[in-house]
């Protein structure tokens, strides 16, 4: 048999593994193993699984996972997840689905400290849909706008979608986290028309709050969140002017939250070992999954698939922006079965090569498909922050699903436009270079 074809069925049982619930880390090295071992030799694979395991796991730039990890568990138990989204709902109440918009806000702002889009929804939910509840939204509206505003984790900076993206196709980490940055608030944006837009259609789905913030108190609020404003001055700042590496960079960011966490004396045995055990599970399970990516990885390459795809790719007669439109509805179909992280392993040994052929900036993709992760986020049947957010809210996932599926417009949109204009993603000097 020759590699192409074992390369082939190799594909095929990995999905299989996966519909039958295998994790997807153990998929890909199982499979990867024996591929290696029936293209050459058990021999090989052996030291080619050691190595992968070993390396993933000892890797020093690997660390800005777990770091960027702890500071969303840090500011969840600080309280600065519940200041950041009274301070949007003071100065977003009296808009069009105020509460809706000041949840988008709200998102926003702690994925700037939080790179987990996963983390991002289930703690503004947490805080957000109570609120949203009392007011007597449409719970459609309510849950999907949280849904919808946890995507924002996985691109605003510092995004773990960014640094996994970086970590397998060898790209500067720093320059994808600092081109999420423009393209992250567009998309904040495009939500929040998506709110008002709904809201004007149907204004009975968002009664209006008459209490009016007075401007002294609005301003006044802003001093629950100074540690944000700080945190991620210091961490994309200090990537940005060279100051830190990432991982440096989550270092100082966790430290600094860690000393935010013990000042607001909400620090406690319990909530210090629930933090760091969140973030040991999150890690490690990033981790498996990266390491069964390289023995995975390894195999492709040995079997020739993602070289010759990508000269075929090349050699068609389409223009290079209609491939991309077909790689993208293949992403959009990936992500009704499955995670961001496990799209991203699956695709891009396979698909990167062929996007440096077509002359594509890698970091310019690498805001595109992270774009469409996000969708996958919320798309049926398997959205994360769709299972999220219907736990939280004890609703039907049916519900979240119906209500977040009109924000899918939005990252489509914001899509469209990073193509058309890649400066929207490139336009901090230092990203081309």
């Amino acid at each position: 048999m020759d590699p192409q074809t074992i390369g082939i069925v190799a594909i095929g049982i990995l999905f299989l593994l996966l519909i039958i619930g295998m994790p997807i880390g153990f998929s890909l090295a199982f499979v990867g193993f024996w591929g290696i071992s029936f293209i050459t030799d058990i021999s090989v694979a052996l030291p080619t699984l050691l190595r992968s395991f070993y390396g993933t796991f000892t890797t020093y730039s690997f660390t800005v996972i777990p770091l960027f990890v702890i500071m969303g568990e840090l500011a969840s138990v600080s309280g600065l997840s519940q200041g950041i989204y009274t301070v949007a709902d003071k100065w977003l109440r009296r808009l069009p689905g105020g509460l809706g918009i000041a949840t988008i806000g709200a998102c926003a702002g702690f994925a700037a400290i939080c790179g987990s889009s996963v983390a991002t929804a289930a703690t503004l939910g947490r805080v957000a849909l109570p609120e949203m509840e009392k007011y007597d939204y449409d719970v459609r509206l309510s849950t999907g706008s949280v849904a919808a505003g946890g995507t924002l984790g996985f691109l605003i900076p510092p995004s773990i979608g960014f640094v996994v993206y970086g970590i397998l196709t060898e790209q500067s980490i720093g320059k994808l986290l600092m081109s999420g940055f423009l393209p992250g608030f567009l998309l904040a944006f495009a939500y929040v028309l998506i709110i008002v837009a709904w809201v004007m259609i149907r204004p009975q789905s968002a009664p209006s709050n008459p209490e009016a913030v007075p401007f002294l108190e609005k301003v006044l609020s802003l001093k629950s969140v100074w540690e944000l404003i700080v945190v991620f001055l210091l961490v994309m700042g200090g990537i940005y002017l060279g100051f830190f590496t990432p991982t440096e960079a989550g270092a100082v960011g966790a430290f600094f939250l860690f000393v935010v966490t013990i000042m607001r004396k909400k620090l406690t045995w319990p909530s210090l070992l629930e933090a760091m055990t969140s973030t040991t599970r999150i890690s490690v399970m990033i981790f498996m999954i990266l390491a069964g990516a390289y023995v995975f990885t390894y195999f492709m390459a040995l079997t020739m698939i993602p070289m010759n795809l990508s000269v075929y790719i090349s050699g068609l007669a389409f223009s290079k922006y209609a491939i991309l439109a077909i790689i993208l509805i293949g992403y959009l179909i990936l992500g009704c079965f499955l995670d961001a992280t496990s799209m991203m392993v699956l695709t891009l040994p396979v698909i990167f090569p062929t996007i440096l052929s077509l002359g594509f900036n890698p970091i310019w993709f690498g805001v595109i498909s992270v774009l469409m992760m996000e969708a996958g986020l919320i798309t049926p049947p398997l959205g994360l922050n769709i299972f999220v957010i219907s736990g939280v809210a004890e609703v039907p996932m049916g519900t979240v699903f119906k209500g977040a599926i009109f924000f899918l417009f939005a990252i489509f949109v914001v899509v469209v436009l990073v193509i058309i204009f890649p400066q929207i993603a490139l336009f901090l000097p230092g990203i081309m270079g």
